[in-house]
């Protein structure tokens, strides 16, 4: 709905289709660039909505994301197992713990570019990020 509001408030057009990430309703290869912005760490099963991802762009094209990840300190690892469930019920199924980069590089995706981020304004729990863009391999 807010989308959907935010289309009209700019006076654009725009097909916004509500769907699962793990089977998307568009043809193979279909996409020369995905965007994945805090889906990954949210969705049920994140390899089955990276292989639809995979599926929906053409050979080499983009996936551009921007998804939380385990921590590398192993401290703040340590809290972010702990608090996950927690955590998941206060921000929508969120699971700050998953190792999110290294699903995208098992599910057919080339990293070419990474930066790891601290998002400041969130808590400690969920501050690692990672933003980049990965190719289907």
């Amino acid at each position: 709905p807010r989308l959907r509001r935010r289309l009209a408030v700019l006076g654009r057009e725009a097909e916004v289709r509500e769907t699962g990430a793990e089977a998307l309703p568009f043809s193979d290869g279909e996409f020369d660039t995905a965007v994945s912005t805090l889906v990954l760490c949210t969705v049920p099963d994140p390899s089955a909505a990276l292989r639809e991802l995979r599926r929906v762009l053409r050979p080499g094209g983009s996936l551009l994301f921007i998804e939380h990840v385990r921590a590398q300190s192993p401290r703040l690892a340590a809290w972010q197992d702990r608090l996950r469930g927690a955590w998941a019920l206060l921000a929508d199924g969120c699971q700050c713990n998953r190792r999110t980069l290294e699903l995208i590089e098992a599910n057919g995706f080339e990293v070419r570019e990474l930066e790891r981020e601290r998002w400041r304004a969130m808590p400690p729990l969920v501050r690692p990020l990672v933003t980049g863009v990965a190719a289907r391999a």
